[in-house]
């Protein structure tokens, strides 16, 4: 749904920008679009403009023309700006174990805490995105003495709602994450409907939680541990898991099962940053 909006909201905007230009939006000539991403190189990044050529492009397919991005009148125009600015996207910080434990630390006993302390766990401990942390039912999320059965109906990697089953284990500790979601469930008297739902200051249930608003309490919770908020969003669960599992030894393939990641070379960003200070090259060499 995310990515829709996106290419909507994208194909306005080009649509617009060819108007006021007089030149044809569809079919768009590949000079038109190179024109169109030079005069907008300054306001936007690289990564926005990379998505704005995939959206032009989806539009054309969608309408039955072709529209090649490989281009020279579109490629010269991307590559030169790659080499100028680079490619590197901004990354949200990992919420790794550690810093979650810091974070949870500072939570108490309200109903946000709560709902804020099981949130966070199972977004982690489940590698969650937060489309489908939000999405979420209670009758997705089995409480079982092993641990947590959940259920993901559809994610973005899952457009036909195929359908995934994750474990979450019980751990028998102060951040065991079933044990966070059924503290919560029996504080906020949920026994259907969305298993995450808002807080009113006066401790009052609400409804369904939106993705916009698990980015906010990830960098609420994480300013409050002494973090810099604005490094850490609603991927930062995800992240977690994926860097604090590769900084455990755990294996690729066991990662990418939790993780559901298509592609292990997306993958391996998190498994280099979790071994990055595996050996100390700095001690090695004798500084």
């Amino acid at each position: 749904a995310n990515t829709v909006r996106a290419y909507r909201s994208d194909w306005a905007h080009f649509s617009e920008w060819c108007a006021r230009e007089g030149l044809d939006p569809l079919p768009a000539a590949p000079a038109a679009v190179g024109l169109y991403i030079a005069a907008h190189a300054d306001a936007l990044s690289v990564a926005t403009l990379s998505r704005r050529l995939s959206s032009i492009a989806a539009a054309h397919r969608l309408a039955g023309h072709g529209l090649d991005p490989r281009h020279p009148a579109i490629a010269d125009v991307m590559a030169g700006l790659r080499r100028e600015r680079g490619s590197a996207q901004r990354h949200a910080e990992a919420l790794t174990v550690p810093r979650l434990r810091q974070v949870l630390t500072g939570l108490g006993d309200t109903l946000g805490d709560r709902r804020d302390r099981a949130l966070l766990l199972v977004g982690t401990a489940a590698a969650l995105r937060r489309s489908e942390l939000v999405a979420l039912d209670v009758a997705d999320i089995a409480v079982l003495p092993e641990g947590l059965r959940i259920t993901i109906r559809r994610s973005k990697t899952d457009q036909d709602g195929a359908g995934v089953v994750l474990a979450v284990g019980r751990t028998g500790t102060a951040t065991c994450p079933a044990a966070a979601f059924a503290t919560w469930l029996a504080a906020a008297g949920i026994a259907e409907g969305a298993a995450f739902r808002g807080v009113d200051r006066h401790g009052r249930v609400g409804g369904r939680l939106s993705g916009n608003a698990v980015a906010l309490i990830v960098q609420r919770r994480a300013a409050a541990a002494g973090f810099d908020a604005a490094a850490y969003a609603g991927h930062s669960m995800r992240a977690g898991f994926a860097t604090s599992a590769a900084r455990a030894g755990i294996g690729e393939l066991a990662i990418a099962r939790q993780t559901r990641h298509t592609s292990l070379t997306v993958l391996r960003r998190y498994v280099r940053e979790g071994q990055l200070f595996e050996q100390n090259l700095t001690a090695e060499i004798g500084l």
